[in-house]
């Protein structure tokens, strides 16, 4: 079988771009560091100045490119220039000396892109202002990427059912990008920046400086995680303002963004009658007493958070620090308040599995989606139905409509391909000399996007342990997670370089 011919010009033409795009932020970067004075902004520059060349480069290099992409060059942009930006994206924290090592920085920037928000910094606090601005960027720019991929490329990949996304969004149709798919992300990264410059002036009116509200907005909009402070937002337990405005974004993160779309239009039906919306509110709801319920009656409330002390077994306090963990497991934000793995056994298994769990398709959020936990749901009970009427036609309905076959079996092999990526990823950790625990909880977390595992690499703890190669693995973990599974394994199997 002959080898399949790739339209390589309009691949690095893509490619140029998104490293202009991230030249650009890095510049940003600089400019914070220039304000704050903190000793690294001319190699901050340098980095970006190095970046915008490279794509400055190969944007002219393929600006004559045939202006067609087809499915296999869809992938390979969607996969690969997740890692053109996380390799460049290395440039601020090798060149500021913060991160000297390669395979720390790689990983630190993958995590952020993907916005995992598992760290290998063990001192947060002491690093200059302007690579943690970066740090957080890559949140925020991995958030804006999805959104892209949720709305206008995945759908037309045919990835794991979000044809059934792409149905509800109102952007994209047909085989072809639509010409509105343009109009709504631009109507949707305005509701993301309006969203980030909302909570940035919340968090600053609650008592954080600017420098951290900014970075804390840009990290919860994304679903991304980094904080600016060792103990992350447990630093602020003693202002319990601050931790309510971040669950709010968090929950609007973790919310279709078509929903906030449909809010602003004044179409607040078309919310109140979505299901997946419906079922993402009830498990928060349901999940949020569970955990309430525990830490308030549990038999020791005298626990103490990461950073201060606290007495868990107030009121206030246990539906504070139950719903934030909640929704920071859920959104896979990765938050943290608390230890949640020493509260009781119980909770360490429910955060575990709320891992598995993610927000809405068409959130920055990671997981398996509500949207396909849904399905799935579905379709098992409508099995029953079907064992005692073999003959019937019984399919399943999403928001009044019938869900096609073909739909549901991808969301099928999705959820069996991403528990397959679980496992396998767990057993290649514990190669690693890791124990059960940190083995699983460091796959669920990576594959997931969640950020904090269990184990030794729970909530109070980072992946500076981790060894490199495993530092790699869960980089790998990370970039199939986010980007939907199939997007990346698609192009380790060999059918996909060939022509038939």
């Amino acid at each position: 079988m002959s080898r399949i011919k790739l339209n390589y010009r309009i691949i690095f033409h893509f490619f140029g771009l998104l490293l202009l795009f991230n030249g650009g932020f890095m510049l940003i970067a600089t400019l914070i560091s220039l304000i704050y004075k903190d000793g690294v902004t001319f190699r901050l520059f340098l980095a970006g100045l190095a970046t915008l060349l490279i794509g400055g480069i190969a944007m002219y290099k393929t600006k004559d490119h045939r202006k067609e992409m087809n499915k296999r060059e869809g992938y390979i942009v969607v996969a690969f220039g997740w890692v053109v930006m996380s390799l460049t994206g290395t440039l601020p924290y090798i060149a500021s000396g913060a991160i000297p090592s390669f395979t720390d920085a790689f990983f630190e920037t993958m995590s952020g892109y993907t916005t995992t928000g598992a760290s290998i910094l063990n001192d947060i606090e002491i690093i200059p202002k302007g690579v943690l601005f970066w740090r957080s960027t890559t949140h925020w720019i991995g958030g804006m990427g999805i959104i892209v991929l949720a709305i206008a490329i995945l759908p037309l990949l045919g990835v794991g059912g979000m044809q059934l996304f792409a149905a509800e969004a109102p952007g994209p149709g047909g085989d072809k990008l639509h010409p509105r798919i343009t109009d709504t992300a631009k109507r949707l990264w305005l509701i993301y920046v309006g969203y980030t410059a909302a909570e940035t002036i919340l968090l600053q009116i609650a008592g954080m400086s600017f420098f951290d509200a900014i970075n804390h907005a840009l990290s919860t909009l994304s679903t991304g995680g980094f904080s600016t402070k060792n103990a992350s937002v447990a630093h602020w337990n003693d202002n319990p303002a601050i931790q309510y405005i971040i669950m709010f974004f968090m929950f609007l993160a973790g919310t279709n963004f078509v929903l906030s779309y449909y809010l602003f239009k004044g179409k607040v039906s078309k919310i109140l009658m979505d299901e997946e919306f419906k079922l993402y509110f009830k498990f928060i709801a349901v999940f949020t007493i569970i955990a309430v319920v525990l830490i308030y009656f549990r038999s020791d409330p005298s626990l103490s958070s990461i950073d201060h002390p606290m007495v868990l077994g107030e009121g206030e306090s246990a539906l504070r620090h139950g719903l934030f963990q909640v929704l920071s497991v859920i959104t896979t934000t990765g938050f943290v308040t608390a230890d949640y793995t020493l509260w009781t056994p119980f909770l360490t298994v429910f955060f575990f599995g709320l891992m598995f769990l993610g927000g809405s398709a068409g959130s920055t959020s990671g997981g398996v989606k509500v949207m396909r936990q849904l399905i799935l749901i579905k379709n098992s009970f409508l099995e029953f139905k079907r064992a005692l009427h073999p003959n019937a036609i019984i399919p399943v309905r999403y928001n009044g409509k019938s869900v096609s076959k073909d739909i549901v079996f991808n969301v099928l092999g999705f959820f069996i391909l991403y528990m397959l990526s679980f496992i396998v990823g767990a057993l290649v950790f514990s190669m690693f000399q890791m124990d059960f625990t940190s083995a699983i909880g460091l796959s669920a977390s990576s594959l997931g996007n969640v950020g904090p595992a269990l184990g030794d690499f729970g909530p109070v703890n980072n992946y500076a342990a981790l060894p490199p190669l495993g530092k790699w693995w869960a980089s790998f973990l990370m970039l199939i997670g986010r980007l939907e599974l199939f997007t990346v394994l698609i192009l380790l199997t060999p059918f996909f370089w060939r022509n038939r």
